[in-house]
């Protein structure tokens, strides 16, 4: 007999930045909100593109990744269950939500250009003291005095 699959796999970029929380035991919850483009033709011929949004839970270690480093506009691969919750809210009211539980993240597309690193400042001549001291020469101690960085 055949085993049911809940497997759900998508590559979106995130609508917003991943909201970080913590249980009170205190593990690590992260919501994501990824949109998949999603291309057909219409009954013209014409070229259409939607979004369709989709609800992400991470868990745990793999949620203290998604929150340190996805952002608004991260693409990312995301695989996981398909799940429906359902709670009662302050008015009584059965309420639910359906949502991707995550169980793995990889992030897509280089990295954006305002995360750049700044180029490297130009490095500093090393003192002669330091210069004496790394080619082994014997300078006594009054004379470094002056040389000394600090």
């Amino acid at each position: 007999m055949a085993s049911d699959l809940n497997r759900c796999e998508f590559i979106g970029r995130l609508g917003k930045d991943p909201e970080m929380r913590y249980s009170a035991d205190g593990n690590a919850i992260c919501n994501l909100s990824l949109g998949v483009n999603f291309e057909y033709k219409n009954k013209a011929g014409e070229p259409q593109k939607t979004v369709t949004w989709v609800r992400i839970s991470a868990y745990s270690h793999l949620a203290g990744i998604c929150g340190d480093y996805l952002k608004k506009g991260s693409q990312i691969y995301i695989s996981g269950k398909w799940v429906t919750r359902k709670w009662v809210n302050k008015d009584g009211v059965d309420q639910y939500t359906t949502e991707v539980v995550a169980d793995q993240m990889q992030m897509l597309g280089g990295r954006p250009a305002e995360d750049a690193p700044a180029p490297a400042a130009p490095a500093k001549p090393k003192s002669d003291a330091y210069r004496q001291i790394k080619e082994g020469i014997v300078v006594p101690l009054d004379e470094m005095i002056d040389d000394v960085p600090f």
